[in-house]
């Protein structure tokens, strides 16, 4: 996906929650900041990639403070929050055990996502709220039959604390007897999830993880591995979490793909994108 106007002050304000989680060097911060202005400035431009643009800032960032993981407390506080809410999950799942409740509340733990809100923003009201949603765009009849007709299934994960709740979904999927590869980024970026967070969550219970090969904001097709190149072209049944692989993956050719896009729009760009209103989740077959 393109960046759009609204994406500048993004990316202004990522810069300063990752350097303040960083450094406490102010004079540091100062001229990293004036790097980012001039970074910006040469290459904040109609239809430039947003993914490329916030890794190569974020990429900046790691290097200029030498903090190679700025959200490791915030990764922490994401899974205490998805496993609070955990039980409560659990609960609504055996009232209903449906395929679309598990996409729904898979869906419900993307909303932990420290590059798309504030770090002062109530994220545990946004959840409360969105268990109480309906999905916006839901192709649940086809993801069920892409369950049902393929053998295996590649499903991109998106955030640390949200993998809490990808599990259920991940333990749903198990049902349709599918082999699942689980695939994660390589090194820190955000809050996303990498080995060790997947690892710890215990994700391994239910299929094989991979790693991309590179620390990119969501996917960005030419920094991935070869390696993970050729498991992405041996699947052709994709499940993506979240904005960010949203917005990678639709940059390229998904021709003779069953591909997934379960997500929560938390921006206007990507809500216009697609067209739905801002935190609307959905289900989407692209």
């Amino acid at each position: 996906m393109k960046i759009s106007y609204e994406c500048g002050p993004c990316f202004l304000r990522q810069a300063r929650e990752a350097m303040d989680l960083s450094t406490n060097d102010e004079k540091l911060k100062m001229e990293i900041m004036e790097e980012i202005f001039k970074f910006l400035s040469n290459n904040f431009k109609e239809n430039t990639n947003s993914n490329s643009t916030g890794s190569a800032m974020h990429k900046l960032i790691r290097e200029k403070t030498g903090c190679k993981d700025p959200y490791y407390k915030e990764k922490i506080q994401g899974n205490e929050i998805a496993l609070k809410y955990l039980p409560e999950v659990k609960k609504i799942l055996k009232k209903d055990n449906s395929l679309e409740n598990y996409v729904k509340i898979a869906i419900i733990g993307n909303i932990l996502d420290f590059g798309a809100f504030t770090l002062d923003d109530d994220i545990e009201s946004i959840i409360k709220e969105s268990l109480k949603k309906d999905l916006t765009i839901k192709h649940i009849e086809e993801f069920e039959n892409s369950l049902k007709t393929q053998d295996k299934v590649l499903y991109l994960v998106d955030n640390t604390g949200e993998i809490v709740f990808d599990k259920l979904l991940l333990a749903k999927i198990k049902e349709y007897n599918l082999d699942i590869t689980i695939a994660v980024k390589s090194q820190p970026v955000l809050n996303d999830a990498c080995m060790s967070e997947a690892l710890d969550a215990g994700l391994d219970e239910y299929g094989t993880l991979v790693e991309i090969g590179c620390a990119t904001v969501g996917y960005v097709d030419s920094e991935i591995s070869e390696e993970f190149r050729e498991i992405f072209n041996n699947h052709k049944f994709i499940i993506s979490k979240g904005m960010g692989n949203y917005e990678g993956l639709t940059e390229i050719n998904l021709t003779n793909k069953d591909i997934y896009f379960l997500l929560c729009a938390k921006c206007n760009t990507i809500s216009k994108d697609i067209g739905v209103k801002l935190h609307d989740m959905l289900l989407l077959k692209k």
